[in-house]
């Protein structure tokens, strides 16, 4: 019963930032947002992090331990796996040509230290818009597929789709990501939570609850299932 109570998925920021106070004023600001947020110090960590489990936005330092938030950048566009990876730069560098090497690198903004937290929201949603719209919009479209945050509502064509809470977040976090193939033990961390035990067969057979729902009249499946590496959702 708690697991079934659980809200609606929430955007994933991960901020990588070696200042301790401004780092806590970053993670209580954005959760204060509606953002699911994870914390790192350190460039090194922060790649380990986002290999483990892909965040949905990156808040990037320029100046890290062990690792620089622009060497970081540069390996993540590098990767076919987070190539389109959202990420802001922070960074006390104000001239242009930093600038232009931040965005050179692949960055999709920069802020300029110190900035107001105000503005700071704003990029973030500005940025999540533009790049994955699926993560800022009430209303969710794909196919024939219309999820809606808001009523909690999803309809294929003309038809309601009658989903249970969780069949309703994993079909949203498909739609966030659609035709990237998620492994069960991903599924299990987006949509139940890292700190919730459960077993990975448990991810198969709500797939097949949310397929009956959506198939219920013989359409074509939109759920792909990849041998030996999971789920995704057609493209």
């Amino acid at each position: 019963m708690a697991i079934e109570s659980q809200p609606a998925l929430r955007p994933t920021i991960l901020v990588v930032e070696d200042e301790e106070s401004l780092a806590t004023l970053l993670h209580y600001n954005l959760e204060r947002e509606g953002y699911a947020v994870g914390v790192s110090s350190d460039g090194e960590e922060a790649l380990m992090l986002i290999d483990e489990k892909q965040p949905d936005l990156v808040i990037l330092d320029w100046m890290l331990p062990s690792v620089s938030g622009i060497e970081v950048c540069r390996r993540l566009r590098q990767s076919t796996q987070t190539r389109n990876l959202p990420i802001i730069m922070l960074t006390a560098r104000g001239e242009e040509t930093d600038r232009i090497r931040g965005l050179d690198m692949g960055a999709d903004d920069y802020v300029v230290k110190p900035f107001s937290m105000i503005e700071l929201c704003a990029r973030v949603r500005a940025v999540l818009r533009r790049i994955r719209p699926g993560l800022s919009e009430d209303k969710v479209r794909h196919g024939d597929l219309m999820i809606d945050r808001v009523a909690h509502r999803v309809k294929r064509g003309a038809d309601d789709i009658r989903l249970g809470p969780t069949e309703f977040r994993l079909l949203d976090h498909f739609m966030q990501h659609p035709g990237r193939v998620f492994s069960r033990e991903q599924l299990l961390d987006a949509v139940w939570g890292s700190d919730v035990y459960v077993e990975t067969r448990t991810v198969d057979v709500h797939i097949g609850r949310l397929r009956r729902a959506l198939n219920r009249d013989g359409q074509e499946d939109p759920i792909r299932t990849v041998r030996s590496a999971g789920y995704s959702l057609e493209v």
